[in-house]
């Protein structure tokens, strides 16, 4: 699988461009600020519905305009698929692929994967718990439609209990059986995305354990750590012994929606623990494991775009990753660099067919290489 092409209409930076990619590896080379990471934000776009960087769509429309469109031509079983997304201020997100139009964006989660690194996963470390929860259910969901429709109607029941909680607290009277209602569905909903993120877990810590054992040469023992509320527990009961404690603080305090994924470095929380190099190490590590976790399940190679890592990475890590790509480890690849000759460098090196593309003025030229 592979994108033959990519189409921006007012998408950010961008009024109007069209590129033609490369098969294998592609190099966005240019200043900061050109619009090197919009374009692989677009890309993500079209995997996953959504902005990698801003969540909230009519914030990625170009500056004073209306709407902005991302089309995209994938090729798939050597088949061409027609993707679409167009965002117009005030109205619905409309995405279609050859041309007809999804009903349900869940629909299309999975079918064109991709795996993104970038500077911004430090906060996957950095920041709290959600960022870590909708890294793995960003995982899961490519995989698994009904942890998908599981998440989305126990966000659904969640924001209605929540309601309640304050409508109550606010006219001072606490009604047992409405709450009770909305227990029942937050277990019905709550209780398989506890059980599957567990699975998931359970097969993603050894891939993810041999990723880091070949950036750092078995230098240090890692792991990821599942915390829940519901290890070890009865949801039912659990909702039954903090209804007080909700009633007060007008939100739901358990539930599947306070779990977490605790990071570690020879046992320590490599947040406090973990040097910049290791915890660098540590999040590409994550990213290579949910590529080949992704890969095993789906038997589909995502897209792998990695956003100015060259930069950030010792000389034995970059060797490393090349490596891989070198040995075709991966499908396609999109890099984006401030520096010419060290993209040239570095793939010339390893002997892996490449395109370069210099982005500047809002526009993607093809260089000759």
């Amino acid at each position: 699988m592979y994108l033959n092409k990519l189409h921006l209409v007012n998408f950010k930076n961008y009024k109007q461009t069209e590129v033609v990619f490369h098969p294998d590896v592609n190099c966005l080379i240019g200043k900061n600020g050109q619009g090197k990471t919009n374009v692989l934000d677009a890309i993500y776009y079209l995997s996953m519905c959504k902005s990698y960087l801003n969540p909230i769509d009519s914030q990625n429309i170009n500056f004073e305009e209306a709407f902005f469109v991302i089309q995209g031509e994938w090729v798939k079983d050597e088949l061409p698929n027609n993707l679409y997304c167009g965002v117009k201020k005030g109205s619905k997100k409309v995405f279609k692929k050859n041309k007809v139009i999804y009903e349900k964006l869940s629909d299309h989660i999975g079918l064109f994967p991709v795996v993104m690194i970038s500077p911004y996963d430090r906060n996957l470390i950095s920041e709290g718990s959600e960022v870590r929860r909708k890294w793995m259910d960003g995982i899961v969901s490519q995989t698994d439609k009904s942890y998908l429709q599981n998440l989305m109607k126990y966000v659904k029941v969640l924001d209605q209990r929540n309601a309640l909680l304050k409508k109550m607290n606010d006219f001072g009277f606490f009604q047992r059986e409405e709450i009770e209602i909305w227990n029942d569905q937050l277990i019905r909903y709550g209780q398989p995305i506890y059980e599957q993120r567990k699975v998931f877990l359970d097969t993603f810590i050894p891939v993810f354990r041999k990723f880091y054992a070949l950036l750092s040469s078995n230098s240090e023992t890692v792991n990821i750590s599942y915390k829940s509320q519901l290890d070890g527990a009865n949801f039912k009961v659990l909702l039954s012994e903090n209804e007080k404690k909700d009633y007060r603080k007008e939100y739901t305090t358990v539930g599947i929606h306070k779990d977490d994924l605790l990071f570690e470095i020879e046992g320590h929380p490599i947040k406090k623990y973990g040097s910049q190099g290791q915890q660098k190490t540590f999040l590409i590590a994550l990213r290579l494991a949910q590529f080949e976790w992704l890969y095993q399940q789906t038997e589909i190679k995502p897209l792998m775009l990695l956003d100015d890592i060259f930069d950030k990475l010792d000389n034995s890590r970059v060797h490393q990753l090349m490596d891989m790509v070198s040995k075709k480890d991966f499908g396609q690849v999109f890099v984006t660099d401030t520096d010419v000759d060290r993209v040239e460098k570095i793939f010339n090196n390893i002997s892996v067919p490449y395109a370069l593309f210099e982005v500047k003025n809002d526009q993607i030229h093809k260089n000759n290489v």
